[in-house]
């Protein structure tokens, strides 16, 4: 890991309207790091990953993602709103996966992965598809290739959308609840996934109510509740001793749920 953290927030603030969302939430993520958010819902988890990715204006506090400050760019010595082209090129080298897998209904597993690599990241169709049928092999779904979305199974969507995520080789991916939709038996099939690329060493942010999960591959763990963070710390700190009595009402709640 560099000394520089792939993700800075200080101070967030996010508001729709009247209602606020987010209120000054400070984290940090390392290089090669892997960061689980856990809290209840409507506490402003998924906010927080679509500022992140400049999905989502913020209205207050900075978010640094590597060296360049989300919703901003330099020019001169001064930074100014970032032009939508720039927002773009940035988004581009985060990948995100969603609740509900988002995928293209009439292209293919293959076609799903390699679009963005043909379309944002103008590679040929040859080096494209060599790329996609790689990461199809390594989320287990070679043979599923030429299938649509309407032909797999919710555990297989989300697979092909993580490949699809990762496909461009990105800095930083994010997990928005990436099992929520899912049938209970198909949860596993999605998580060994994503722990394999916590192995690998990527950045990742994942946003989740699969507490058992955090606790076997997070590095770090921040608690957010009511738009703030709570509770911050190592997986053991924060699941298996919290301190906070927000935190201990949370966990105790979900673990009566997992019974």
């Amino acid at each position: 890991m560099t000394t520089q953290p792939m993700v800075r927030i200080h101070d967030l603030k996010k508001a729709f309207g009247h209602h606020v969302v987010l209120e000054g939430v400070d984290m940090e993520v390392s290089r090669g790091e892997v960061v689980f958010v856990i809290g209840p819902s409507g506490s402003g988890k998924s906010t927080l990953l679509r500022c992140i990715n400049g999905l989502e204006p913020y209205d207050g506090g900075e978010i640094w993602v590597g060296d360049y400050l989300v919703g901003a760019e330099l020019h001169g010595d001064r930074w100014v709103e970032a032009s939508p082209k720039v927002a773009a090129q940035r988004r581009s080298r985060i990948g995100m996966v969603f609740q509900r897998f988002d995928l293209f209904p009439n292209m293919t597993a293959l076609e799903n992965i390699t679009a963005g690599l043909r379309l944002v990241h103008h590679q040929s169709p040859k080096e494209a598809e060599a790329r996609g049928r790689e990461l199809l092999e390594r989320v287990g779904l070679s043979e599923r290739a030429d299938s649509y979305p309407g032909q797999l199974s919710g555990g297989q969507q989300q697979r092909i959308a993580i490949a699809r995520a990762i496909a461009a080789k990105p800095n930083l991916v994010l997990f928005d609840e990436p099992t929520s939709a899912l049938d209970p038996e198909l949860v596993g099939e999605v998580l060994d996934v994503i722990r394999d690329l916590a192995e690998s060493g990527m950045s990742l942010i994942v946003v989740t109510h699969e507490i058992h999960f955090a606790l076997d591959v997070a590095d770090v763990v921040y608690f957010v509740d009511g738009g703030r963070v709570v509770e911050s710390g190592s997986p053991e700190s924060v699941i298996k001793n919290p301190r906070h009595e927000r935190t201990i009402s949370f966990l105790q709640r979900i673990n009566r749920e997992s019974l």
